[in-house]
């Protein structure tokens, strides 16, 4: 018996005791996720990972999941709407979508609602999964290999701030960690603290190698050494390392540590050369770069993780709220720079000589920022500017709906699985 693109033309799915019949060809591209996994199945071994059981004879996989759920979630398969099953708990049903690869997101809006409410009421999320690091322990626990529960309590301790005590702490000191380099980095800027360094003002325009031994270079570099070893250690403990540097918080973290090795590199092969000083501008830059780590505190806040999380659900309205801005912006800046340049009615507005220079106007008119460097003199100026003003209210406004449901879902995972790994705190702790 042979899987994947081996395997029998026709496949069965039994979900609850209801069969479906598919075409193997067509899990391929499968809307649910979990349905789709099974085309890439080359072992029984990698089938049970994601069915319950599985009938070599007939190629049938069973799934112990509700029928009837799954029976709605094929309509929204066909024809692209999905609604809850009517006298069925939205939260029981919410956990079936979870389970088969669906999110809130693709919900009509009716029930999306029903569902947000829901979910605010009772501060519960209910997840098909368990988290990695206990999805990974309760598979290394029958093995009592002492090494490998070492290695999964070592990435715990790192990738979850509330699995363990020890975990907290290293929360705590990496927070302070950042903090700090923050601080100093903030306070480099002022020009009391170069004076305390007393530095001339033309040593403040280059960055040599002396300020590396700076008390401000001294703390930088041990933030560094920090911020080094907690990645490395990461690294090492992690299970996929392809998997572990594709994160966007991993990312992160190489583009905060990273400036401040090729600064010194630069410092070291520069040197006092006034020729290749014309490079401390870029390392300048490199050094200001330092102020990624303050994104190093998602990892330990769920609000910002919340906001990273909605806004990469919501990428596609954010496209296109971006694209509304521009396509008023095109119109408004165009009319205006008529209005006040271009026909020459009156004194011609200079902040309006172009339709470039007008997109500045505009932007802070759709925004309601309002600085009021550049405004209009006409009367058919003005009355373009609050047109603008208007549309710029309104545009914004229609996309936030979309976002909002998706941050209020967002909140309620993230606040689920800490309030999870809390209680295994807890217990951690009593015991």
């Amino acid at each position: 018996m042979t899987f994947g693109r081996g395997g029998p033309p026709v496949v069965v799915l039994n979900v609850g005791g209801t069969r479906y019949s598919f075409a193997r060809e067509v899990l391929k591209d499968f809307p649910l996720r979990r349905v789709s996994r099974l085309h890439g199945c080359r072992s029984e071994q990698d089938v049970l990972e994601v069915c319950d059981d599985y009938d070599r004879e007939r190629n049938e996989y069973f799934f112990d999941r509700h029928s009837e759920a799954f029976g709605f979630i094929l309509l929204y398969v066909r024809y692209g709407h999905l609604r809850f099953v009517p006298h069925m708990c939205e939260l029981s049903f919410y956990n079936e979508m979870i389970y088969w690869g669906l999110e809130g997101s693709h919900l009509d809006y009716c029930c999306q609602r029903r569902l947000d409410n829901r979910m605010s009421d009772t501060y519960t999320f209910y997840s098909s999964e368990p988290p990695k690091g206990q999805e990974s322990s309760d598979a290394v626990a029958p093995s009592g290999a002492g090494e490998k529960k070492w290695l999964e309590r070592m990435r715990r301790t790192f990738e979850e701030p509330t699995s363990s005590v020890a975990a907290q702490i290293l929360a705590t000191v990496s927070i302070l960690f950042v903090i700090v380099s923050m601080v100093v980095l903030c306070a480099s800027t002022m020009p009391e603290w170069r004076k305390a360094e007393n530095r001339s003002l033309d040593e403040q325009s280059r960055y040599t190698a002396d300020s590396i031994r700076e008390p401000s270079g001294i703390i930088e570099a041990i933030c560094i050494g920090w911020f080094t070893a907690e990645c490395i250690v990461r690294f090492i403990v992690s299970k996929d390392k392809c998997e572990f540097v594709k994160r966007p918080l991993n990312i992160i973290d190489l583009l905060a540590i990273t400036p401040y090795y090729i600064s010194v590199l630069m410092t070291i092969f520069t040197g006092e050369n006034s020729q290749l000083q014309r490079a401390g501008v870029a390392l300048r830059v490199l050094r200001m770069m330092r102020i990624f780590w303050v994104i190093k505190l998602a990892r330990h806040f769920i609000g910002l993780q919340t906001l990273g999380l909605t806004l990469k659900r919501c990428y596609r309205e954010m496209v296109m709220l971006l694209v509304f801005v521009c396509v008023a912006m095109a119109i408004f800046s165009a009319l205006a720079q008529l209005l006040e340049h271009g026909l020459k009615i009156g004194k011609p507005n200079e902040g309006y000589a172009s339709i470039p220079a007008a997109c500045w106007w505009v932007i802070i008119s759709m925004t309601t920022v309002g600085y009021g460097d550049v405004c209009p003199i006409t009367v058919p100026g003005r009355i373009l500017g609050g047109i603008c003003v208007v549309s710029g209210i309104v545009l914004l406004a229609l996309p936030i709906t979309f976002i909002y449901h998706s941050f209020v879902q967002c909140y309620h995972e993230l606040k689920f699985r800490s309030a999870r790994y809390s209680r295994s705190l807890s217990a951690e702790f009593l015991n």
